[in-house]
């Protein structure tokens, strides 16, 4: 199987402008064949993945830099925005027991997922977008959604990143930072990390261990929440804001602890598609559930 097309910056923004039109004009079969044609096209002078991902280049070391945090113009709004919840993008194991079966899709799912989007006018934003539309009224495009992955699994470097690039769009990563720490080889490396991040994707953390941070102490919060955050900032160069809580499990003092750390906003497990400009700390996702095709995709974005 060939691998699949990488786009640069340049060659994104060129897919976008010239593609986007043949939603309207061209039958489904000729936009898929100008899609890959032109993905071709402009990726001639982009370098590809490294085989496997396992010889990605060292990530340089840099500053540390820092995104200026929006200001509340003082009007609560209440947006419609899905933030689709991923976990394995990937063939799914011949021993897959219930749980890996439930949270994995095949790449091939993945991309006509990706495909539906694209073709259907949605634009995929970061959760950095929703909150600044929350806090200042900045406009969204018609038919925003978000895009998250859990867990930091391998395949979010072998099969989603390239597809997301391919397809010009963005995403949100979150990183459980001890398994990456580990070198874990069911896990994205801190080079692929680096990499992602420095293509555009939203590397942000998932708590060092991805253990319940219910019923939790302070100095055992602190630990995993604020040490995954320093880890990704040591490795990426760049701040988090974004925090996903392990399994969805959290309770008040887990919020307090929160509050105190550099998290503008943090994802759950509850199911929801609205989010509101005071709800910081417990945005609800949609949860992409295995095999999901892209039908069934099409009813989740529509709240059926």
């Amino acid at each position: 199987m060939e691998p699949p097309l990488t786009l640069d910056e340049p060659g994104r923004m060129l897919m976008g402008m010239i593609v986007r039109p043949l939603r309207v004009y061209v039958s489904p079969v000729f936009r898929r064949i100008g899609l890959m044609l032109l993905a071709a096209v402009v990726t001639l002078a982009s370098p590809a993945l490294p085989a496997g991902g396992q010889d990605a280049p060292a990530t340089p070391e840099v500053a540390v830099t820092d995104r200026v945090a929006p200001v509340w113009d003082g009007t609560y709004r209440r947006i419609r925005v899905p933030i689709l919840m991923y976990h394995y993008v990937s063939p799914l194991p011949e021993n897959a027991d219930e749980y890996r079966r439930e949270l994995t899709i095949s790449p091939d799912t993945f991309r006509a997922h990706l495909e539906y989007l694209f073709f259907e006018g949605f634009t995929p934003i970061s959760l950095y977008d929703l909150d600044e539309a929350l806090l200042t009224g900045r406009e969204l495009p018609a038919k925003p959604v978000v895009l998250t992955f859990d867990d930091g699994y391998i395949d979010h470097y072998t099969h989603v990143f390239p597809l997301l690039k391919q397809y010009g769009f963005t995403g949100t990563f979150f990183i459980i930072t001890g398994r990456v720490d580990a070198r874990d080889p069911n896990y994205v490396s801190w080079e692929q990390v680096g990499e992602m991040a420095a293509a555009g994707m939203d590397m942000e953390p998932h708590t060092k261990n991805h253990v319940s941070l219910q019923g939790r102490d302070y100095d055992f919060l602190v630990y995993e929440m604020l040490g995954s955050i320093e880890s990704i900032k040591a490795h990426t160069g760049r701040q988090p804001h974004l925090f996903s809580y392990p399994v969805g499990q959290y309770d008040a003092d887990t919020l307090a602890v929160a509050r105190t750390l550099p998290i503008w906003r943090a994802v759950t497990t509850a199911n929801g598609r609205y989010h509101t400009t005071d709800n910081r700390l417990e945005m609800p996702r949609v949860r992409i559930t295995g095999g999901m095709s892209a039908p069934a995709l099409a009813s989740v974005l529509r709240g059926d």
